[in-house]
């Protein structure tokens, strides 16, 4: 089967770009959960051990203002099904989001986080603070990145490459980046390469330029 151009009006390139820098601070989200079988004791309990991750929390130099948390949720817990099923108990649970720029002490937090009551660690996030600033530099050097391509297909063709007509910017978190991405959109390096303990920012744009002879 033989490819089309729907509207031939130019050329149209994808360009990816990335910055990588050391991070600057990171996020931890924490769970605390009892499971008693009485809804008076797992308040209790869970009250307890949302004090000790607190103190726990203040004693590695963390205020209060960088954590965020939710209030504490009670739920019945079963196991089985059907006529198999069995009451466990009543769970209390909350949620807290640490942020803290002592990456060293990260280890260390997490395990006295986790012998205060903190039952689960959902997840550890890496982020610098001015993402903003790093964002506008990938999406330069996706310009670049897409200006680069369009050049090297123009002289290809032998034509000359005329003035940009079109922007569209790829959210970097799409799909539609990554499938580009992951055919040559050049400008950046897939993520298996990455360096560890570095953070990526990366931008996508779609720039469309005119033809000349």
């Amino acid at each position: 089967m033989t490819e089309t151009i729907k509207e031939p009006w130019g050329l149209s390139v994808f360009g990816a770009g990335s910055v990588r820098v050391e991070p600057q601070l990171v996020r931890v989200k924490l769970t605390v959960e009892t499971l008693e079988p009485a809804p008076e004791q797992a308040f209790q309990e869970a009250g307890a051990a949302v004090a000790r991750l607190r103190e726990v929390l203040r004693g590695h130099g963390i205020p209060d203002a960088s954590v965020s948390g939710s209030r504490l949720r009670l739920s019945s817990e079963y196991s089985g099904y059907g006529g198999e099923r069995e009451f466990l108990g009543y769970l209390c649970k909350a949620q807290y989001v640490v942020e803290s720029e002592a990456l060293d002490g990260l280890q260390q937090l997490i395990v006295d986080a986790v012998a205060a009551g903190a039952r689960g660690i959902d997840s550890v996030e890496f982020d610098v603070h001015d993402k903003p600033a790093l964002r506008d530099e990938a999406r330069r050097r996706a310009v670049a990145a897409a200006r680069r391509k369009a050049q090297v297909y123009t002289e290809a063709a032998g034509v000359r490459l005329g003035a940009v007509v079109h922007i569209q910017d790829v959210d970097s978190e799409s799909y539609e980046f990554r499938q580009r991405r992951g055919h040559g959109g050049g400008g950046g390096s897939s993520a298996g390469d990455l360096a560890p303990g570095m953070v990526e920012v990366s931008a996508g744009v779609v720039l469309g330029f005119a033809l000349g002879r």
